[in-house]
């Protein structure tokens, strides 16, 4: 009988490396399968007629893939690489909103908390009576001047902004909580909510509580500098886009931060698409974090209110329904940055698209990307 056992190990092994390289000319095939369905809808929009790149990640099969096209700055000649940092535009906005889902994790925020209760400068008759909750899935009715054409060319201070929130009175049809709009000045609002409830600024909050903790080591709110520039290290600059208008012309300098608000912490986030993988794979499959961090990720995708048939908000995150597949995203865009990352939770799907013009078709990707991943 002795005299078998290695001809049994040996047969146990070679199934088992069989099964492996099964598995492995699978995993291929899925990733040859993903990169053409990708790269098919990207390229025709990535050409070297277009302005700038373009930076994405796709997350499927618990693996990442990245694809990248076109410069980082075309005058220096220098490629878009997937730890080439674009401006998220309003992409940032996740990160306010998984904050205040892990305040409510650790019970330090509530939801149907009034602004009021946290800032008491904010008395005005309507802003007094919007909660925490409102600000953070666009149900506030919030509109202010800075939200929408004609855009203003003055900038505010926080004194200002404050005044404006006290001042404000909505349209007739229009309360807290019943209706959804979408709203910067809600936003700014919310990074206000979020300094003084904890003390510290936004930048500290997002690094401390969300970057560290899922180690992303390539994403960074940024003090505004001279000429409205990024003020981060020499090092990190040198991996920063130049920012193009949809017809090529350059707009601002390298690392250009935008907005009508001149208080500190009200300008973007820059990261990149290897960084922001890992935001995918938190979200996805976060069973390798922190429990309360999870779970607020997973608050932030829940829906809170139902727009219509087909669209949904939830906290920072859209819903939206389609044959068979829904997807979970968030849009962002600049005069000359475009940015979108979007999910599919049920099967654990997502993608991040990161380009440095304005304007970028992002649609494909809801539309086009995200449910053809689904199908395989």
């Amino acid at each position: 009988m002795k005299q078998w056992l290695p001809v049994r190990i040996a047969a146990v092994v070679l199934a088992v490396a069989a099964s492996a390289l099964a598995g492995a000319r699978a995993d291929s095939d899925m990733d040859a399968l993903i990169r053409d369905i990708v790269t098919s809808e990207l390229a025709p929009t990535a050409t070297a007629a277009d302005p700038g790149g373009l930076a994405a990640a796709v997350y499927a099969g618990g693996r990442l893939t990245f694809v990248n096209y076109g410069f980082a700055d075309a005058a220096a000649k220098q490629p878009v690489t997937s730890d080439t940092l674009f401006n998220l535009a309003s992409l940032r906005k996740l990160f306010e909103a998984t904050l205040v889902a892990l305040g409510t994790e650790r019970g330090e925020l509530r939801l149907d908390d009034p602004v009021g209760k946290i800032l008491p400068e904010l008395h005005g008759d309507y802003i007094s009576h919007v909660t925490v909750g409102e600000l953070v899935n666009h149900t506030s009715g919030l509109l202010l001047p800075t939200d929408h054409p004609p855009w203003p060319n003055e900038t505010f201070s926080r004194d200002q902004f404050i005044a404006m929130l006290n001042a404000w009175t909505p349209p007739e049809d229009v309360e807290p909580g019943k209706q959804r709009v979408y709203s910067h000045a809600g936003y700014v609002l919310l990074q206000l909510v979020l300094e003084r409830r904890y003390r510290m600024p936004i930048a500290t909050l997002i690094e401390s509580r969300i970057l560290k903790p899922l180690g992303m080591t390539s994403t960074f709110v940024a003090d505004r500098g001279e000429d409205n520039r990024a003020a981060m290290m020499p090092e990190i600059m040198q991996r920063m886009v130049q920012g193009y208008s949809h017809d090529g012309a350059t707009i601002g300098p390298i690392g250009d931060q935008q907005s009508y608000y001149d208080f500190p912490g009200t300008g973007q986030m820059f990261s990149s698409a290897r960084d922001l993988g890992i935001l995918l794979r938190a979200c996805l499959d976060g069973g390798v974090i922190d429990p309360e961090l999870r779970a607020a990720l997973q608050m932030t995708m829940r829906e809170s209110f139902r727009v219509d048939a087909k669209f949904g908000q939830a906290m920072a995150w859209e819903h939206v329904r389609l044959d068979g597949v829904t997807v979970i995203d968030k849009p962002g865009g600049l005069n000359n940055a475009s940015a979108y990352t979007g999910l599919v939770p049920a099967r654990r799907l997502g993608i991040v698209l990161l380009a440095n013009r304005g304007d970028y078709p992002h649609e494909i990707a809801r539309y086009r990307i995200l449910p053809a991943l689904a199908r395989l």
